[in-house]
């Protein structure tokens, strides 16, 4: 427990030195930004057109200006937006020392691999669950400043579960990623492999096999792929949980076995 809290200690000042934290932070602040202009197209469509806007496309995104449909777009904005900027983190989070030639220096270092693993999955795991709560804070307070209307504590807890739960169905699919930044040596691997499993994701939907896929879960739950939460079963999550089980496993091994002279 002690070489892990050093490590997590460690990985977290790098994190909170880096430009890396405010970036996705911005990247995910857009979202509740641009689900509140819909809505403010949405109550007031003359307005928006006397400035220029759409409301027949907002219209289409959206559906009707009230709270359970601004929130329909942040689930969908985090599951599909989300799967790329926590890759994005991921890739950064493992395949920093890499690009950065620090990590023979790392593995120097007195700390057994794993608890350096998994210090670094910590860190990737509190990482996105802020982004999420920040998704969620910023789109309540947006929400309540342009007064839109359908408001109900009981549906704002619910709504607020459904996003930390995207979140971390996201997050289950991080393991693969952080295998090929490790692997791969950089950043470039891991982001051709998430660019990948995202087309899939929205494929394998349209076709009808997002269930088995477990890329589309996430997407499938917000509603980001159609309305296919309803034929999501336990064998979707399984075989979810399977990947991320089999990529922490997969990472772990990589990093203990694998040749880091270079």
């Amino acid at each position: 427990m002690m070489y892990f809290s050093a490590a997590f200690w460690a990985e977290l000042l790098k994190a909170r030195r880096s430009m890396m934290s405010f970036m996705t932070a911005l990247g995910v602040a857009i979202l509740p930004l641009a689900g509140g202009l819909f809505m403010l197209i949405l109550k007031d469509p003359e307005a928006a057109r006397s400035m220029g806007l759409i409301s027949t496309k907002a219209q289409i995104v959206a559906g009707t200006a009230d709270w359970p449909a601004y929130f329909g777009i942040l689930l969908q904005g985090m599951a599909a937006a989300g799967a790329v900027i926590f890759a994005l983190i991921t890739a950064w989070v493992f395949g920093g020392e890499f690009s950065n030639r620090t990590n023979t220096e790392l593995l120097a270092q007195p700390a057994p691999r794993t608890a350096i693993v998994a210090s670094k999955f910590a860190l990737v795991a509190l990482w996105v669950l802020a982004l999420g709560v920040l998704v969620g804070l910023e789109g309540l307070a947006i929400g309540f400043f342009l007064e839109i209307p359908g408001w109900s504590p009981p549906w704002a807890w619910s709504s607020f579960g459904s996003l930390l739960a995207i979140t971390l169905l996201t997050f289950m699919l991080m393991p693969p990623v952080a295998l090929f930044a490790s692997a791969g040596r950089g950043y470039l691997p891991p982001m051709g492999w998430a660019f990948f499993t995202l087309a899939l994701a929205q494929i394998a939907a349209v076709l009808g096999w997002g269930d088995w896929i477990p890329w589309s879960v996430p997407a499938m739950l917000s509603g980001a792929a159609g309305p296919g939460a309803s034929v999501l079963g336990l064998h979707s999550y399984a075989v979810l949980l399977l990947t991320f089980v089999g990529g922490v496993v997969a990472t772990v091994l990589w990093w203990q076995y694998a040749d880091q002279s270079r």
